[in-house]
């Protein structure tokens, strides 16, 4: 039997206002779908929150369309903007 785990990185973009709880709220997320958080960079400027992650939905049970229904909700309820996007493309929108 074959211990080959598959991996399947995204980046997920958070921006909106700054209020307590967003990173917990999205790792809970996360956490609840088996996606495991594999880099995350967050800052602060001027009351606005701003973050990136690195997600590996390789062993997640849902497919990255489910998990964005998911992240659109909490955006919605959180009055922010959330996207997710497979590696390759975050990559190829964002080579300069």
């Amino acid at each position: 039997m074959s211990d080959h785990k598959t991996t399947q990185i995204c980046i997920v973009t958070v921006t909106g206002a700054d209020r307590v709880g967003i990173v917990a709220r999205l790792a809970t997320v996360m956490a609840r779908a088996n996606v495991n958080i594999v880099d995350i960079n967050q800052k602060i400027m001027e009351d606005y929150f701003v973050m990136t992650m690195a997600v590996d939905i390789g062993q997640a049970p849902l497919d990255i369309g489910q998990l964005r229904k998911q992240l659109d909700q909490v955006g919605r309820q959180m009055a922010l903007k959330i996207t997710i996007q497979d590696e390759s493309i975050f990559k190829a929108m964002h080579r300069v």
